[in-house]
C-alpha cells in the first residue's frame, strides 16, 4: 500500500500560521487551554501552539471512537484532562471532525464541568460527514469524506508519523 499527497507539509504549515492568527484575534482578552484530542492532534497542537506563542496552556484528553476505519458511534474517555476547567476558557484541538460524535460529546462534558466558552479548533473537517450541530469555530481544511492518514492521522498506529496528510492508495 502507498500513499498519496492529499495535503503537503507547507500546505499544514501556512494554514496553521493563519488559524493561530485567528485565534489570537477570537482571543484578544484571554488565553484559553489548549486541549489536545490525543493521539491524532498532537502533531497539529504542537505546531499551532508555536505559532500562537507563550501563555497558552496545554493539557490532554484521549478519547476513542474508532475501530481501524469505522467509527464505534461510541465515545470512550482513555484519558482525562488534569486542569481544573471551571472558569476557563477551553479551546479543543482536533485532528479531523468527520461525524462530529466524539466532538458533541466532549463539548457536553466540558461545558457540564463548568467552562466559561468552549471553541474548537480542527485541522480537517469533513463537511459531508458532519452530523453535529455546531460546526467547529476553526478549519483549517475541508475534505471530502475519505479516510486519510498522516500528520497525526493513522490507520492501526501506522502511517502517524507523516509530515503530510495522504490518502491510502492499494
Amino acid at each position: 500500500m502507498r500513499v498519496e499527497t492529499v495535503l503537503t507539509e507547507e500546505q499544514i504549515a501556512s494554514r496553521t500560521r493563519e488559524l493561530a492568527q485567528q485565534i489570537q484575534r477570537a482571543y484578544a482578552e484571554s488565553r484559553p487551554l489548549l486541549l489536545s484530542v490525543l493521539k491524532g492532534s498532537v502533531f497539529f497542537l504542537a505546531d499551532l501552539a508555536r505559532e500562537l506563542g507563550s501563555g497558552y496552556p496545554i493539557d490532554f484528553m484521549a478519547v476513542a471512537s474508532y475501530d481501524g476505519t469505522r467509527s464505534t458511534r461510541a465515545v470512550e474517555i482513555r484519558l482525562d484532562v488534569s486542569t481544573h476547567i471551571e472558569g476557563r476558557d477551553v479551546l479543543i484541538v482536533e485532528d479531523i471532525v468527520d461525524s462530529g460524535l466524539t466532538l458533541e460529546y466532549l463539548l457536553g462534558v466540558l461545558k457540564a464541568r463548568g467552562a466559561t466558552s468552549v471553541r474548537v479548533v480542527t485541522l480537517l473537517f469533513k463537511s459531508d460527514a458532519f452530523q453535529g450541530r455546531d460546526r467547529p469555530d476553526f478549519i483549517g481544511f475541508e475534505l471530502p469524506n475519505e479516510f486519510v492518514v498522516g500528520y497525526g492521522m493513522d490507520l492501526n498506529e501506522e502511517w502517524r508519523n507523516l509530515k503530510f496528510v495522504g490518502r491510502l492508495v492499494p
